[in-house]
């Protein structure tokens, strides 16, 4: 068996024995590596040995836990959708609408045989189109089947009033991750953008243009959306908060950008509404003035990209090619995923919680609810103990902190309520019409919200998913079933290990209700200051410090870890391994000295953090994460908060000298 099959049981059962004793079984920590000192790089100590003889699968990115940890997931999802999609299901039952959209999907003779006969009337209508009037209708009608390109209109919470939801528009318009591949000039961008535009000319030349015209089309495309880009705000300036929110009239939004229509795009869409968040007015302006001065002829050559390259993945095999071939670019993924796994993971990104009803039946004890939520009310014992304990914040601030920490919601391993799909229609040999009627439902789905008083019983991840978020909106921690598993949490295991695997996972967490952005809303998830002026501004100074601790690390020899695009992440990280730490040091093991496998139980506490972290990734991926990911890279995840951490200077005897050494006066205290 392959070794990257068994990446996820690095914590092997072990059993001590000794004569006249009863056996007793422990997890071992294995693969130390003796020759790096722990104080030097403790990500290495524990996983270079792993490392170093791991190898990425070539459908894969990148190996190990964490996201990718979610390839072993789809794994298991496919075989539930395997036995689904063979069983004999009644009509309209969720088992007969996930087993035909699966197999569906996995019918690739029939999708073939179509090649991109399913967009044709979509380009069609395009090609119809005779105004800027007509475009807006046809953008509109797209937005309805959540097939997004000039205008990306949502339905979410208001952040002044986050009991009721109302409408938002956020920039789009740009086929490249973020704004800045548009202008950076370096060779790996550089790189990039000729996949990119190979990829648009390979769109173009599959629905019928000739070489020469795919190539002026792509140069005419790319000019738009760069274009575009230019009034893009930054990933950085996107965690701006209140910058992030404009609560306009739609009649003055009507008379700012009169191009647009918006009176008439919103109608069309069936959204009622006096009032709109535009999120970031600068791409709207950009776009209003846009829509004058490009022909429109230039426009529909781009929509005809934009319409073709949303649905590429649906489609015959040259598309889907096509596809991977620019994303192999960005992540460095050597060939495509099976069939089999890129269909569960459609089948839950649009079904999910259809799916997630048949995972948690096989794969979610309901123990593990139990334990989790004891972890979880543990931490949020030891992080009220930490605030009293704070002496930058005052005792106002501290009450103030203490009642939003206890208004926190837990929600753990899958909703109370589940949605229903009872509006998507699933035919077991139309694939590209199962995506689009699912597509619709989710966006109708979201649109009957709008108005409407804020579902806080909402999950926005499925149960499947390796991963755990914070909502301040709904100031609620989220823990999914496909999180809670070895390395993060063993029902089996010893104090130490799930309190450094999940519990540092729910110190992050509740961490987040206190970062530099999580902070700015109060118990009830509106944006409202509970700070004195001077605690903030206390507060604001430390968040600096992590910036400039951050943007000191590398990756990949020369390349600077986003300080301020990871600040976030990076504060849940180190307080929350703060918390986590002293939630375990009120345990009856945290409290003993008692070595197990010859570690002491803090040593197994820190193991467990490195071990939850423990991933390996393309050079290509590793590069995208840090231009766009808010979360450190995963060596950074264990280091930077550990040289800050004073109970790991202890467990481990680090000394001055040693690379992760900071003088107690430097260590980063927040929480």
């Amino acid at each position: 068996m392959k070794n990257w099959l068994l990446l996820s049981v690095f914590l092997v059962s072990f059993v001590a024995c000794q004569p006249g004793t009863k056996e007793k079984s422990f997890i071992a920590i294995e693969g130390l590596d003796s020759t790096i000192r722990p104080g030097d790089n403790f990500f290495n100590y524990v996983n270079l040995k792993w490392y170093d003889t791991v190898q990425i699968p070539p459908s894969q990115s990148g190996v190990g836990a964490y996201r990718f940890m979610n390839y072993q997931q789809r794994l298991k999802l496919q075989g539930i959708l395997d036995s689904v999609s063979k069983s004999n299901n009644s009509p309209g039952s969720l088992e007969q609408k996930i087993g035909d959209f699966f197999a569906a999907g996995m019918d690739t003779n029939t999708i073939n045989q179509r090649g991109f006969e399913p967009i044709k009337t979509g380009l069609s209508q395009i090609n119809a189109i005779t105004s800027v009037a007509d475009m807006l209708t046809f953008l509109a009608e797209q937005t309805k089947l959540s097939n997004v390109s000039l205008i990306d209109f949502q339905v979410s919470p208001d952040q002044e009033n986050s009991s009721m939801n109302m409408g938002h528009i956020y920039q789009t318009g740009i086929g490249m991750p973020d704004r800045d591949y548009y202008f950076k000039t370096d060779t790996a961008t550089v790189a990039i953008q000729q996949a990119y535009k190979k990829y648009l000319v390979d769109i173009f030349t599959l629905t019928g243009s000739d070489s020469a015209l795919a190539q002026k089309n792509t140069a005419l495309v790319y000019n738009i959306q760069k274009q575009l880009a230019t009034a893009h705000k930054t990933n950085v300036e996107l965690r701006d908060v209140k910058g992030n929110f404009h609560k306009v009239a739609l009649a003055d939004l009507n008379k700012q950008q009169p191009n647009i229509g918006w009176t008439t795009f919103f109608q069309h869409l069936g959204a009622t509404m006096d009032s709109l968040d535009v999120a970031q007015p600068g791409y709207y302006d950009k776009l209003n003035a846009l829509l004058k001065s490009i022909p429109l002829e230039d426009w529909k050559i781009y929509l005809r990209a934009n319409y073709t390259s949303n649905y590429a993945d649906y489609l015959s095999q040259p598309f889907v090619k096509a596809s991977f071939d620019y994303n192999k670019a960005l992540t460095g993924q050597a060939v495509q995923k099976t069939r089999g796994e890129t269909m569960s993971g459609v089948v839950d990104t649009y079904l999910g919680m259809a799916l997630g009803q048949l995972y948690t039946k096989l794969y979610f004890p309901e123990s593990a609810k139990a334990r989790m939520l004891e972890l979880v009310n543990n931490l949020q014992k030891a992080f009220s103990n930490r605030v009293d304990k704070l002496d930058w914040m005052s005792d106002s601030t501290k009450q103030k902190a203490k009642e939003k920490l206890f208004a926190i919601t837990k929600k753990i391993g899958y909703p109370d309520k589940w949605r229903e799909y009872n509006n998507v229609t699933v035919v077991r040999n139309k694939y590209f019409e199962n995506v689009v009627s699912a597509a619709a439902n989710n966006f109708q789905y979201n649109l009957a919200k709008l108005g409407k008083p804020v579902d806080k019983t909402e999950w926005f991840t499925t149960p499947a998913t390796v991963t755990a978020y914070n909502n301040p909106y709904a100031n609620e921690i989220v823990f999914p079933a496909g999180i809670l598993q070895p390395p993060y949490f063993d029902n089996n295991a010893d104090d130490a290990l799930n309190y450094g695997g999940i519990g540092m996972v729910i110190g992050h967490e509740m961490t987040h209700t206190f970062d530099d952005q999580g902070a700015q809303f109060d118990k009830n998830g509106n944006v409202k200051s509970w700070w004195t002026a001077q605690d903030y501004e206390k507060f604001k100074a430390k968040t600096q410090q992590v910036i400039d601790l951050y943007s000191q690390f590398t990756v990949l020899d020369s390349i600077h870890i986003k300080g301020a695009l990871t600040v976030g992440e990076n504060t849940a990280d180190l307080s929350g391994i703060a918390v986590a730490y002293d939630a375990f040091k009120m345990t009856k093991q945290g409290q003993d000295t008692t070595k197990i496998g010859g570690f002491t139980p803090d040593q197994r506490f820190f193991f467990s953090i490195a071990r939850i972290w423990r991933v390996k990734m393309k050079d290509e991926y590793l590069r995208y994460w840090v231009n766009n990911d808010p979360h450190s890279p995963p060596m950074w995840r264990v280091n930077g908060p550990l040289m800050n951490i004073p109970a790991f200077y202890s467990a481990f005897n680090v000394q001055p000298g040693e690379k992760m050494y900071l003088d107690a006066d430097k260590r980063i205290k927040i929480w």
